[in-house]
């Protein structure tokens, strides 16, 4: 099955689509009562700028803080992050990591981290004593933060720089060693796998996973297309279509051609003005970001970072940091005084999102 295979990019860009996917982003409509809700609907968040996969919680939740992400991580943990799509870190429910990281982390990801790690001068053999090393240490003593690893990969022999511990530990990860898990002050923690999520349920087979990918990614994305759903996975464009075409008496017959599951729910409206987090799943769902960003694609996306920015009638009408507890934001163009006061309201919501906890910071990857 090909989805969506003459879908011209002016019927992508319509606003009608936007609004639709805006939606399914719960950008639009009721919001979601907590993290795990914002996770189940989108599936996996981009998560190496925490701030960033914090604030998408935010605007896709009344009321919370970034503490209360937080707990979700640490104390019943219903959320890990973990190497997962296109071998980058995401936000996902407990329960969804099993099925995803045996889908998504195909040995070529692996591969890249070990050539990398060649790179700057460590061999295949290092790689496979580091990663002994973060097993053993998180199986003996786990919680332990990123510096806390760097120091015992480091007493095995390995480079004590900041390089090495990154690899290390990515490959730990994407070989299912290791996820992050709880908060330890500011830092977040990486635990063994098995330690922190119990044995691993029984592997889904391949085509299931396929369908279930397919089906998920479309709830938090549709409508789209298939060769969306494999940019945003990392998967071959034969398996993501595999996975469509096992679901498509759930989907609704669109003239564009577009996949979208029967079940959604319908467009209301673009969204009012937000404040979005650096990363925000919103520009990383879909293969185009034109139609949000417009000529503004680099000033958001600079050199493989996504900024934070402000969403004004569905496209990016600023940029906007968190600096000395208040935002500051770069507009594109004068804002009309309704749109200003609407994002000085989201701006008092992101200082209350941050202070509830007194954070507002966080480590990098």
């Amino acid at each position: 099955m090909e989805v969506a295979a003459q879908v011209r990019p002016d019927e992508i860009a319509d606003g009608q689509v936007q609004a639709q996917r805006f939606t399914a982003q719960m950008l639009v409509g009721e919001p979601a009562r907590g993290p795990v809700q914002v996770a189940e609907r989108l599936l996996a968040i981009q998560g190496q700028d925490p701030r960033g996969a914090r604030l998408a919680i935010r605007a896709r939740t009344a009321g919370l803080t970034a503490a209360d992400v937080d707990r979700a991580l640490t104390e019943q943990p219903s959320l890990v992050i973990s190497w997962l799509n296109r071998g980058t870190l995401h936000l996902v429910r407990t329960e969804d990591y099993w099925w995803l990281h045996s889908l998504l982390v195909r040995p070529q990801l692996q591969a890249g981290v070990v050539r990398r790690m060649s790179q700057i001068g460590l061999t295949a053999s290092d790689a496979d004593k580091g990663v002994a090393v973060v097993e053993a240490a998180l199986a003996a003593s786990g919680p332990l933060t990123r510096t806390q690893l760097g120091e015992v990969i480091a007493a095995a022999g390995l480079p004590a720089d900041d390089n090495t511990p990154m690899h290390v530990i990515a490959l730990a990860s994407m070989r299912g060693a290791t996820v992050r898990g709880p908060m330890i002050g500011a830092q977040h923690a990486y635990v063994h796998v098995r330690d922190w999520l119990g044995r691993p349920p029984h592997a889904l087979d391949l085509d299931v996973a396929l369908a279930e990918l397919a089906r998920r990614y479309l709830a938090g994305h549709g409508p789209a297309t298939d060769k969306d759903l494999a940019k945003w996975a990392g998967l071959p464009l034969g398996q993501v279509r595999r996975g469509l075409a096992a679901i498509a008496a759930e989907l609704r017959d669109r003239p564009d051609g577009l996949a979208e599951l029967a079940a959604a729910a319908p467009a209301e409206h673009l969204p009012s003005p937000r404040l979005l987090g650096a990363f925000d799943p919103v520009l990383l769902g879909w293969a185009d970001r034109a139609p949000i960003l417009g000529k503004h694609q680099q000033v958001v996306t600079v050199n493989g970072l996504f900024r934070a920015f402000a969403l004004v009638d569905g496209r990016a009408a600023a940029t906007w940091s968190w600096a000395a507890r208040h935002v500051v934001m770069s507009r594109f163009a004068e804002l009309p005084e309704h749109v200003e006061a609407a994002l000085a309201a989201e701006a008092r919501d992101v200082q209350r999102f941050f202070e509830g906890n007194g954070r507002g910071q966080g480590e990098q990857q």
